[in-house]
């Protein structure tokens, strides 16, 4: 296992029992704090340490370590170092400068445009299509949501929290049916700016993968959508990501697309957006 110098920390690490300072933390998931650390030349790094100390937990953390070393796409974070023998493990990341697209969406005052959604909607299905099939053997992340896609400075996304990840033989393919599920909830967030649920103004609860599709049947789709979103994009760009997205959050997996299927809908947007440009 590569480990970390002991002053690769800030502020005042000695070991991994150090005082990490409440004021560089960055999130909190599971069990585990992800802290924001300067190496010795000034780089900016993240920290994902351990809350506790079990044997199922550091496994967790050995099979994240063990999973990103192979793994090497622009839209996946970059793992950079780890120390897994310390009183609790320690594991470092590249830097990712603007927050997740959660924050972005449901807590920051200042909205994505339509053309930086249609952006990270491809660039995470082009990282999830990499990971089903461009590596030895198919990775599947499992809890792909909006809180672990992060976004750097140019917004562009980067995967996280590899933690319940598992390596899947080819054989054993319906394990895919989650990871497209929640992607879906992920587009179904973009288009409508809603949280996967949300209390209604008759204070009831309300799901998001639920109640989408039914606005997709009914041809009523604006009625749900984000705004800003409508305002900004092309309804034929409106309502394929709307029917992609419908299509991953189908109840019964074997009637939901592949992520190759997902990713080469979603290109065509990217496409688009070219030739506006151009002309």
């Amino acid at each position: 296992m590569q480990h970390i110098p002991e002053n690769l920390f800030h502020p005042r690490a000695q070991s991994g029992n150090c005082n990490y300072s409440i004021n560089n933390i960055l999130g909190n998931g599971g069990n585990s704090t992800v802290y924001k650390g300067i190496l010795e030349d000034g780089s900016i790094v993240a920290i994902k340490k351990s809350q506790v100390v079990d044997q199922s937990h550091i496994e967790q953390f050995i099979n994240e370590f063990i999973i990103l070393s192979q793994i090497n796409h622009r839209n996946v974070v970059k793992l950079l170092g780890c120390c897994l023998e310390a009183e609790v493990p320690l594991l470092v990341y590249e830097f990712i400068p603007n927050g997740t697209l959660y924050q972005r969406i449901h807590e920051i005052n200042d909205p994505l445009v339509w053309q930086i959604r249609c952006q990270i909607a491809i660039e995470v299905a082009d990282a999830l299509y990499y990971l089903h099939s461009s590596t030895s053997m198919p990775i599947f992340h499992r809890d792909i949501k909006s809180s672990n896609i992060l976004l750097d400075k140019n917004y562009a996304a980067k995967v996280a929290d590899f933690g319940v990840l598992r390596l899947v033989p080819t054989d054993k393919t319906k394990v895919t049916t989650m990871i497209l599920g929640t992607f879906g909830v992920v587009l179904l967030e973009l288009l409508t700016g809603r949280k996967s649920v949300w209390l209604d103004s008759s204070l009831e609860y309300r799901s998001l993968p639920i109640v989408f599709p039914s606005y997709v049947e009914r041809d009523n789709l604006i009625e749900i959508l984000d705004k800003g979103v409508v305002k900004e994009g092309k309804m034929e760009e409106l309502q394929l990501v709307a029917d992609v997205g419908s299509r991953c959050v189908r109840p019964r997996g074997e009637e939901r697309p592949t992520m190759k299927e997902v990713w080469q809908e979603l290109a065509t947007l990217s496409n688009n957006h070219v030739q506006q440009q151009k002309e």
